[in-house]
């Protein structure tokens, strides 16, 4: 009887998962497959696939294209990823202390995350323009003569950053927020009874008491940050002089501009070992952290 029972829960589940099993495996796992048996082939989109083994692996090693991308791939992480997480938590600490009005405020940092891309990418190539935008406007009340940002080589970079930092700023927010929402109350009463100042709190209470937070929203942004695209391609394109030319950027090229899919495939494969061995990495010196920490 009960036999009976177990069979008919597991059949009723298997049924209410049937759709998005298929959906699944329609659309996530056999495009996952067909990429990996792309890379080791040619295929122009028309043509018949054609089987090359290694070569695509081959030709990424030597590929001058591949390496400007990663190396400004790595640049776009490295001014990203501690400026949006010490700006965020620096909002998330005002936003948590007793101020007016915090919730609307709070509300308004995240009205960027909300946004579509385009439109946030659109705006921010307009306010970069160098002759007419707002930024460069706003510069030279102080003295300071505006560089080209995006038609510059030299400060593209700088201003996708700039736009990225901006529209995720209100997502890392509010993780912190949680995060310090969860730190108990009488941990800072007791450090003030011992005259610790703000610093001192910060330091010794809230900052370690944040490290599974941090590594959190470090581990989300890295991943991100490796696939960083739509705004790539809406403000710039990869320029000026490939300045700004990014992985996923050089995926999308190389698929859908050179029509070379199996190309484009190799590279997505070695860009996905790099994301993973990353977060490996991370998530290991994460647990060593804790175990030496404990």
């Amino acid at each position: 009887m009960f036999d009976n029972i177990d069979k008919s829960k597991y059949l009723a589940l298997l049924v209410l998962l049937l759709p998005s099993l298929l959906g699944m495996l329609a659309f996530v796992i056999a495009p996952i497959i067909a990429s990996l048996i792309l890379s080791f082939s040619q295929w122009d989109l028309i043509g018949d696939v054609k089987w090359i083994g290694f070569d695509n692996y081959t030709t990424i090693i030597f590929d001058p294209a591949v390496r400007t991308a990663l190396f400004n791939t790595l640049m776009f992480i490295a001014g990203y990823l501690p400026s949006v997480i010490v700006i965020a938590l620096g909002l998330a600490l005002v936003l948590n202390s007793k101020i007016k009005a915090k919730t609307f405020f709070r509300a308004v940092y995240f009205v960027p995350v909300v946004t579509s891309w385009v439109a946030v990418s659109l705006v921010w190539k307009w306010m970069l323009n160098p002759v007419y935008g707002i930024v460069n406007y706003g510069l030279s009340f102080v003295g300071i003569d505006g560089p080209g940002w995006l038609y510059d080589p030299n400060w593209a970079m700088a201003g996708v950053i700039l736009t990225t930092v901006w529209k995720d700023i209100g997502f890392v927010m509010v993780i912190y927020l949680a995060g310090l929402q969860d730190i108990p109350e009488n941990l800072y009463e007791a450090a003030e009874l011992e005259d610790a100042n703000a610093w001192q709190k910060f330091r010794f209470i809230t900052w370690p008491l944040l490290a599974r937070t941090t590594f959190f929203v470090t581990t989300i942004s890295l991943i991100n940050s490796f696939q960083v695209f739509d705004q790539i391609w809406v403000m710039t394109k990869g320029g000026p002089a490939g300045s700004t030319s990014v992985m996923m950027e050089l995926i999308y090229k190389n698929a859908f501009s050179y029509y070379k899919m199996g190309y484009a495939s190799a590279i997505s494969w070695v860009l996905f070992v790099i994301i993973f061995a990353v977060t490996i990495t991370q998530n290991y010196l994460q647990k060593q952290r804790s175990a030496y920490n404990v």
